[in-house]
């Protein structure tokens, strides 16, 4: 499992951005928060917490048409 070391003033949408950018970051921020229960009440982090950054799978999309 990788990790993420905070900047002061990180939130959690803020980091999904920065540790998953190609798969649209903000929608996993609950796995983010799942893997750090020490954390779940903060909002804004200061500098130097170390958070678990969980591999996270982005379903198949499903817009293609019926034929396909």
């Amino acid at each position: 499992m990788r990790s993420y070391r905070t900047v002061q003033g990180d939130t959690w949408d803020m980091i999904a951005l920065k540790v998953y950018p190609e798969l649209g970051g903000e929608k996993f921020t609950s796995a983010l928060i799942d893997a750090n229960p020490k954390y779940v009440e903060t909002v804004v982090f200061s500098a130097g917490c170390e958070l678990k950054v969980p591999e996270v799978s982005v379903p198949a999309s499903r817009t293609l048409p019926p034929w396909m």
